[in-house]
Formats: structure tokens, sequence, C-alpha cells
């Protein structure tokens, strides 16, 4: 007897055929035009929906993977771990947060950091993650980041950072995360100074005082499509001063129209895009 036979009970009552439900986990819903997406084709896809091109978050990770060749990254200062210097505690102390953070992602804090090469072009690399603590930049990231850009300074090495950062500094180190900014900041004068090449990748969201420091500073300026970019978010800017802000401002398309970043990029093509602007400035 087949699974979708009626079956009849003692008293001769049919007995409906069990459903074979669609297991868990195979679809999404995309945010960007509400369709339900194949997981798997959008995985494939570098995690971007075949039908509107919404890109998907990513983990710092799978960037990796998807930006440097195969093998080649050599991850650096993975031994800086975050600590908790002001007893900081708002609904959770933060150092359960961090404990928490890590267990749930897998990374020692928001930024990844190393060298690798891109299509045999070797290079000095860093990806930060929004699903560590939105991306924050704690005083380790600021730390991982400076000491990155010291050693592209030194070995005359390209410099790529892609950012996924929609916290900013990180509210529960104070002081210790806001001058992280400046540090980072001053890190990159002295390796512009040095004729250096940095190329910034803005992802969604690239927020707060990532998007106000070394995000902005690229020689390139790269945003993949649709991303939220800017220092307050939308909401919070009507909240606060309740204007009504332009349509689609804080995008990468407003940004790029008025002169902000100097290209678009799909995810698909920014590796090439990447090797390509070694190449052009000879580097």
């Amino acid at each position: 007897m087949s699974e979708e036979t009626p079956v009849s009970s003692s008293d001769d009552t049919p007995v409906p055929p069990k459903k074979r439900g669609v297991p868990e986990g195979l679809w999404l819903k995309c945010p960007g035009c509400g369709s339900s997406v194949y997981k798997k084709e959008v995985e494939q896809r570098l995690n971007v929906c075949p039908k509107c091109e919404h890109h998907f978050y990513v983990s710092a990770i799978d960037r990796i993977a998807q930006v440097l060749d195969e093998g080649t990254f050599e991850p650096m200062n993975e031994s800086l771990r975050p600590v908790d210097p002001l007893e900081f505690s708002d609904r959770r102390k933060y150092a359960d947060r961090l404990v928490g953070e890590q267990k749930r992602t897998g990374l020692t804090d928001a930024a990844m950091t190393g060298t690798g090469m891109v299509r045999a072009r070797r290079v000095a690399f860093a990806v930060t993650d929004s699903a560590f603590i939105m991306g924050s930049m704690g005083s380790v990231v600021g730390e991982r980041l400076t000491r990155l850009i010291e050693r592209a300074t030194d070995d005359g090495l390209p410099l790529i950072i892609i950012s996924a950062s929609g916290g900013g500094a990180r509210m529960h180190e104070g002081i210790l995360s806001l001058m992280q900014m400046a540090k980072v900041s001053a890190a990159l004068a002295r390796y512009d100074e040095s004729g250096g090449l940095f190329i910034s990748v803005l992802t969604n969201p690239t927020m707060g005082g990532v998007a106000a420091s070394f995000a902005s500073l690229g020689d390139l300026v790269f945003a993949e499509p649709k991303a939220l970019i800017g220092f307050a978010g939308p909401r919070t800017i009507k909240a606060t001063i309740g204007i009504e802000l332009p349509e689609g401002f804080q995008t990468s398309e407003f940004l790029l129209e008025h002169g902000y970043i100097d290209r678009i990029v799909t995810r698909k093509h920014l590796k090439s895009e990447i090797a390509r602007a070694i190449d052009y400035c000879g580097k």
C-alpha cells in the first residue's frame, strides 16, 4: 500500500494520508523582492538572489573564500582577544556577551586580518563581520587593522579592507573604542605617504565610526549594490531632526551619484575588479 492511499480505522472511518512536508531550511525569503528562493541556488551565486540580485549577508570566513585565492590566506594577530576594561553591563555583561558571540560566530572578534593572494597578486587583507556585535570596532578590531596596515606599509602590499559594520565604535569599551577611528586613520595616512594602494569595499551595512573613518579613506572605494552606507541610519536621522530623507538616501546608488564612492561592484565581479585595479595602479 502506498503512503498516499487512505487507510481505515477499526470503525471504517477513512484516515487521510500523511502529507509530505517540505524540509526546513531549503528556501529563503529574499528581503529585496520578497520571493521565496532556493537556498542552494543562492549559495551557488555567492549568496545573491537569482531573481533581483539582492546581496545577502556573507560571513567573514566566506568573504575570504570568495575574494582570495584558495589556500593563500595567512591570518594575523588572532591571539589578540577583546577584554572588558570598563566592566560594562547593560542587559547583559559585556564579558558574557563576548563569550557568547565567539561561540555563536566562531570568530574571536569582529575583524579578520591577514595576507593572501587575489588572482596571484599578494595583498594585505581584512574583513569585518556584522554578525559579531554588528561588526562594531572595539580596541582589538582597531589594533588588528592598524597592525595589518603597518604590515602593508613595510612590505609594500596593496591593502584591501571589506567593511560590514553596522555598529560603528563599540560603546562597551568607551573611549578605548572611539580612539580606534583616529589610530587606524593615522596608520592609513602613513601608508598613503609610502605610496600604498588602499581599496575599500563597502557592504551592507557600513555605518557609524567605521564609515566615518577608514572605510571612507580608500584610494578606490567600491560598494556592493543597494548597501546601506552612512553615519547614523535613516530611522535615527528622521527621529532626531524630523526631516523626510530623499528616496534611496544612504544607498550605494545614491552615494555613487553624489561622488562618495567610485564604483558599484557585484559580488561575482569583485575579485576580478580588485585584481584589475591593482594592475592598473601598478601595484
